[in-house]
């Protein structure tokens, strides 16, 4: 795909100003530590927001939502979509609990909530695990997915004239530069820096993606036509279908995966960006928010853009891909070992066979912003931990600022060097996004109910945390050991193997958390009085602190996170229907969205209300 001087123009533009924003915020991030990792606690709810759905939009994100359509259709996104009512949980009920806890990373909490050797071991080894191992691994798939486009875009003409491994050499070359032009205004701009360049990277990928979606959606000849000619390169309708045709012969996606996916995956899965309760860099931004309402509302605006603005042109692309490309099914299917091409890489196919001059640009724009938004955040989230939760905790705990802040810098640089690391790792090894994805998931099944209970049940303690990880590592291990020992055809899909993983690691934690002992009286109610958490489950503790008056809006909230759901479940089945021109489907999805959206209105300020007197 050869560029033009219009297209250099727009891919220089962007780095100048993504840098002159980093600079312009060197010297408000080099005032402090919380400044550096926590914006001074002044960060507006619609930058905290918007940095958020900006860093989940990586450039893996396409791709790995072309690969589901062509493998499961439209109904291929649940595995994500799941997580719905999960994300509106943490707005409505942990969203103002986090911002109580006043902490700076979401693993600090650990010993704000447990105390003891126990929970300072927990603490430093959960900062090492995230911020090394958990971050490297997403750095190193966004990477790989960075690099795909490049390869089937900008150097494919090159691959097709010179050796693989010329080629590969270029593409390393060119993250290897996007990386420190990331690395640059990252490390000297704190999260301040990047958030406001999020905001950028945010609009022109979303500009970017819909522009390359119509261009190719008027390509095959509109949308009735490209229902037709998806219909017929696959052999039948379920492409298109919301939930999974189970009454076919021959469905794309199982009932039973979908159920584990629906009726699990909210509550079962910890994973960057979807943590029940809340975690990771989500927790960071609500850190950084002004206040309770600033987190609740920054949350908020985080769902919705996550789940309602985002999919239909990623999609829509991707049903572009299967209309001009009938192979695409195949490469689907095909079982592992088949050697056939990854279906991930339509989608920059279609950006080399339609994007014209100018738009070739801004699509190189679109994933370079998309893939710099989420590495800065990993660079800054993840130094967070390494300096929060092992330098200053067990290190140098008596380090003054300017000391903190040198280490923030350096801790934020070896981040990135230990993402290239991976990154360099999984392109020559031949690692596949989706297969680190779903690594991810099934990792981290079993943890959220911890997670999730911490906050509304005294009982649990450092124990259960720990054997909840520990438990998750040693029954995924066990897993996949068998899986790989199993006959072609005969392993667990994997929404099966994170259920099982899930439903294993329960009762091994559950089992720890009553052969154990509770957490001292006066560390629970310390921890009490800080965020004063609602539900039933306090009730020994509430006892003993009857001074402390409690928010009382637990069901409220609950039933909020209800009609949130509904909005988002209502408005992405009904916004295709826009899109295809189906006004009766429109109109009641989307007719329903409005109600359950007023009923939000109305509910959700009384949901997240601090109790009178409270503080």
């Amino acid at each position: 795909m050869e560029l033009q001087a219009l297209d250099w123009a727009i891919i220089v533009g962007y780095f100048a100003i993504a840098l002159g924003i980093g600079l312009w915020f060197r010297r408000r991030a080099g005032s402090s530590f919380v400044e550096y990792f926590a914006s001074g606690r002044s960060l507006p709810w619609w930058i905290a927001g918007t940095s958020m759905v900006a860093t989940t939009f990586a450039a893996d994100t396409p791709l790995w939502v072309t690969g589901k359509v062509a493998a499961h259709g439209l109904a291929g996104n649940w595995l994500w979509w799941s997580w719905a009512f999960g994300g509106m949980l943490t707005v409505f009920v942990f969203a103002k609990l986090w911002r109580r806890a006043e902490v700076l990373t979401d693993v600090e909490l650990i010993e704000l909530r447990y105390a003891g050797r126990a929970a300072a071991f927990l603490r430093g080894f959960r900062g090492f695990y995230v911020a090394v191992v958990m971050n490297s691994i997403v750095i190193g798939w966004v990477t790989k997915a960075m690099a795909s486009v490049l390869q089937q875009t900008v150097l494919f003409d090159a691959a097709a004239s010179t050796s693989v491994v010329a080629t590969s050499h270029a593409d390393l070359w060119l993250i290897a530069i996007m990386l420190a032009a990331t690395g640059a205004y990252s490390v000297v701009s704190g999260l301040w820096g990047v958030a406001v360049t999020d905001m950028l990277q945010f609009v022109l990928a979303m500009v970017g993606c819909t522009a390359l979606a119509v261009i190719a959606v008027d390509h095959v000849g509109g949308t009735a036509e490209l229902h037709s000619r998806v219909t017929a390169n696959v052999g039948s309708d379920q492409a298109f279908g919301f939930f999974p045709d189970f009454a076919a012969t021959d469905p794309w996606m199982p009932i039973g995966v979908f159920l584990a996916l629906v009726l699990s995956q909210w509550w079962a899965t910890w994973y960057p960006g979807a943590e029940p309760g809340g975690g990771g860099y989500v927790v960071q931004r609500m850190a950084s928010c002004k206040d309770e309402r600033h987190a609740v509302k920054a949350t908020l605006l985080f769902q919705l853009a996550h789940y309602c603005i985002r999919p239909w042109p990623w999609i829509m692309v991707a049903f572009a891909a299967l209309a001009m490309h009938p192979e695409l099914r195949t490469w689907a299917t095909a079982p592992a070992g088949s050697n056939l091409p990854n279906p991930e890489g339509a989608y920059p196919l279609l950006i080399r066979e339609l994007a014209p001059v100018g738009l070739r640009g801004l699509m190189l724009v679109t994933f370079a912003a998309a893939y710099m938004s989420t590495v800065s955040t990993q660079m800054n989230w993840g130094a967070s931990y390494l300096v929060n939760d092992l330098y200053k905790r067990f290190l140098r705990p008596g380090a003054g600022e300017r000391e903190l802040l040198r280490a923030s810098r350096g801790a934020s640089a070896l981040v990135l060097l230990l993402g290239g690391g991976v990154s360099w790792y999984m392109l020559a090894g031949g690692v596949s996004i989706d297969d680190a994805w779903q690594f991810l998931c099934a990792l981290g099944g079993g943890v959220g109910a911890v997670f999730l209970l911490r906050w509304f049940w005294w009982r649990i303690n450092v124990w259960s945390e720990i054997v909840a990880m520990t438990g998750s590592l040693v029954v995924f291990a066990v897993v996949k050991a068998w899986q790989r020992g199993a006959a072609p055809g005969e392993g667990l899909a994997d929404g099966y193997t994170s259920l099982v993983v899930a439903s294993t690691t329960i009762l091994l934690w559950l089992a720890a958390t009553l052969l154990t002992r509770p957490e001292p009286q006066a560390h629970l109610v310390a921890f009490y009085r800080k965020v004063r958490p609602d539900g039933p489950g306090w009730g020994p503790v509430a006892a003993a602190a009857p001074d402390v008056r409690r928010d009382g809006t637990l069901r409220r909230g609950l039933l909020c996170a209800v009609l949130g759901s509904i909005v988002i479940w209502l408005c992405l089945p009904g916004i295709g229907a826009v899109i295809f021109g189906d006004v009766g489907k429109a109109v009641l999805c989307l007719g329903g969205a409005a109600v359950a959206g007023a009923l939000l209105l109305r509910l959700g300020p009384r949901a997240t209300t601090t109790a009178a007197g409270a503080e």
